[in-house]
């Protein structure tokens, strides 16, 4: 298997998924390629996943550029991200995220979507910034927000695009908990390490049953996104040939 932007590395059963684009980590179709191939090789391994960025990036959302080349792109990156997100959600083994920096639209999504999130208390932006930048929040979005954010911060997060730190992340419920960056690798491998101790079967089992309703909502949301991002993308084109 290749991977040029996603490293894979499995220690024990602890497989460590780094996004690393060179950049500023955005979630691009090969990102999303990449990511679905590397949890494959998780899943077949049974291994606990371990999710983090590099340097003082997770994920910076979605690549704005491939939103401009055009429709169907575009159409194939947005719901890509949030099925992603929904793998992620109902992925049968534990996923740990070790959060090193700034969490941006997309990238917050995918932060929200592990099931034990530790944070570095480095400056850094967690943010879901979609109205902010003149875009409806997807019915997904809304989602995966509404099943972590404590209530206020739900509000306050997807309506008013309040941009957090990690520690006032970690009150809002983008976070579990925070640590030094010198800690955070070693903090989120421990955690790992712990759940390890789980009973997989269980574990799968308890995570199905306990999101049953989420992951339902989130299925029906992104089939309402896939509707609206095809009409949003006719009345781009009809607008375009009307000049």
């Amino acid at each position: 298997m290749e991977l040029s932007i996603v490293k894979y590395a499995l220690a024990g059963r602890i497989a460590t998924l780094t996004m690393d684009d060179g950049k500023r980590n955005v979630v691009s179709p090969q990102m999303i390629r990449e990511l679905n191939q590397a949890l494959d090789l998780a899943e077949k391994e049974e291994a606990i996943v371990l999710l983090t960025g590099r340097e003082d990036v997770f994920c910076a959302g979605f690549d704005l550029n491939v939103l401009k080349r055009g429709i169907g792109d575009a159409f194939t990156m947005l719901t890509g991200g949030f099925e992603l997100a929904a793998r992620l959600l109902a992925f049968p083994t534990p996923v740990v995220i070790a959060c090193n920096g700034h969490a941006m639209a997309m990238g917050a999504f995918l932060l929200l979507s592990g099931d034990h999130r530790i944070g570095s208390d480095e400056p850094a932006k967690i943010v879901t910034n979609e109205v902010e930048i003149g875009l409806t929040m997807p019915y997904s979005g809304i989602e995966i927000c509404r099943q972590r954010l404590n209530p206020a911060h739900f509000v306050r997060a997807a309506l008013l695009a309040e941009c957090y730190t990690p520690r006032t992340a970690a009150e809002a419920g983008f976070l579990d908990r925070v640590v030094s960056m010198e800690d955070l690798l070693k903090e989120s491998m421990e955690a790992a390490e712990r759940l390890t101790k789980l009973d997989r079967k269980a574990h799968r089992q308890t995570k199905l049953r306990t999101r049953r309703q989420l992951l339902k909502a989130l299925r029906r949301a992104i089939l309402k996104d896939r509707m609206d991002f095809v009409l949003q993308g006719s009345r781009r084109l009809l607008s375009s040939r009307k000049r």
